[in-house]
């Protein structure tokens, strides 16, 4: 169990005061009943809310809104929306630790721990600092050629290259560390955490690992080789990926920042020194959630 107020008295609230930031997905459907209801839960306890000025403004709390909120410290961020919004809020606030919860309006929701109808309980073990906070490997990307050796961003889930738009495969040489593993001619390459093994990777052939366990996953997609398969290796290890001659490609960040790869580039792939902070409740088992979100009910001892 974690609570960790490291808010102070800033915007003149009381160092005892916890400061959660509200971060909507403003194209779901429902995060405009769930933003009401967040706030009508904390609303006369010692708590002060803030959005970012932008969705303060969408949802009419204005008064509530902050520019630049990434800057500001935080107790605890909650998300509203799918896994992929959470990954989103995660980045905002890697560079201040802020642990960010996850309110699940998508689909399979891995890492959004609240549904809906258990809203109002969950605030208050937030509220009673009955969570815990799991450190989740994060990973650098960085793009290497003759003239510079680029830091592009980091993934909670993912680093993938990819075809921008042809329809040729990609002709890649794998290294781990100083060691050259194989050529591969692939639709596309998958660099990811544990955290995103049951993301694309997964799509993909690749394992699902716990993501307790400290590794990098590499996926080729669609290799064009029996000989390249799915591959764990150590956390501590560096996947490096040199391009031959191909045009149009791009490199992704969570499916969500995108950057575009030159010929004979060279891609390296690294665990980060910062690390993703999700909140978990203790109830909810790892294999329990694995076990409804993939298969339901369709699978149940004899």
């Amino acid at each position: 169990m974690a609570r960790q107020n490291i808010f102070g008295t800033v915007f003149g609230v009381d160092a005892g005061m916890m400061q959660i930031a509200v971060c909507p997905n403003m194209s779901k459907r429902r995060s405009g009943e769930i933003v009401d209801r967040i706030f009508e839960f904390y609303k006369n306890k010692n708590v002060r809310l803030v959005m970012p000025a932008t969705e303060a403004r969408q949802f009419r709390k204005e008064e509530f809104g902050l520019p630049c909120i990434e800057r500001v410290h935080m107790d605890l961020a909650l998300s509203i929306g799918g896994d992929g919004t959470l990954l989103g809020v995660c980045r905002k606030f890697r560079e201040q630790g802020i642990p960010v919860c996850g309110i699940n309006l998508g689909t399979l929701g891995f890492l959004a721990d609240i549904e809906p109808r258990e809203l109002e309980s969950r605030l208050g073990k937030i509220l009673l600092g009955e969570f815990m906070i799991e450190n989740r490997l994060l990973l650098s990307a960085f793009v290497k050629n003759e003239l510079s050796n680029k830091f592009l961003g980091n993934a909670i889930n993912d680093v993938v290259i990819s075809k921008g738009g042809t329809a040729r495969m990609l002709r890649l040489d794998i290294f781990i560390n100083d060691t050259y593993l194989t050529h591969c001619k692939a639709d596309g390459f998958i660099v990811s955490s544990p955290t995103g093994s049951t993301a694309y990777s997964l799509s993909a052939g690749g394992p699902i690992l716990n993501p307790t366990i400290r590794a990098l996953i590499i996926t080729p997609i669609c290799a064009h080789t029996f000989q390249m398969r799915p591959l764990v290796v150590s956390e501590d290890d560096e996947v490096r990926i040199k391009i031959s001659a191909n045009k149009n490609l791009m490199l992704t960040l969570d499916g969500q920042e995108s950057f575009q790869i030159q010929p004979n580039d060279e891609i390296v792939v690294r665990k980060s020194q910062k690390t993703a902070r999700i909140v978990k409740f203790a109830d909810k088992n790892y294999y329990d959630v694995l076990k409804a979100k993939l298969w339901g009910n369709a699978f149940e001892p004899i």
